[in-house]
């Protein structure tokens, strides 16, 4: 593709990137990340969903295992009581969450790009992934 570089002309925008994880498949712009999940990841109340990565005050993730799978949640200031408590409870809440998507243990390598992108891309847009 080619890029018209003269004055006033629009700066060329990065591909957007498309990850499958399970039962959803996000597609990350350089301003946003949009979910989309398969009926069967709607079933626990998750809707498909896009966070502007500006939104974006941590990115929680967890690795996924062979016993158990992992996420990244794109955690806004809808989800800042469930950063604080650190129970089962909240590990259910999390993988209801539509700003979550998870990982099998067969899609680590998937789960670690889309971490190292989407934490990439919410310092781009002046956010601290890290809370």
């Amino acid at each position: 593709m080619a890029y018209d570089l003269s004055k006033g002309a629009p700066a060329p925008q990065p591909e957007a990137q498309v990850f499958k994880g399970y039962v959803a498949t996000v597609t990350l712009y350089a301003d946003r990340a949009e979910i989309k999940r398969k009926l069967m990841g709607k079933v626990t109340g998750a809707r498909d969903s896009a966070i502007p990565l500006g939104d974006v005050i941590k990115v929680q993730s967890k690795e996924p295992t062979r016993l158990v799978n992992g996420y990244v949640q794109l955690a806004t200031e809808q989800d800042r009581g469930q950063l604080r408590i650190a129970t089962a409870e909240a590990q259910k809440a999390i993988a209801n969450n539509s700003r979550t998507v998870l990982f099998t243990w067969n899609q680590r390598e998937t789960y670690a790009a889309y971490l190292a992108a989407v934490t990439a891309g919410v310092q781009a847009q002046g956010g601290n992934p890290f809370g």
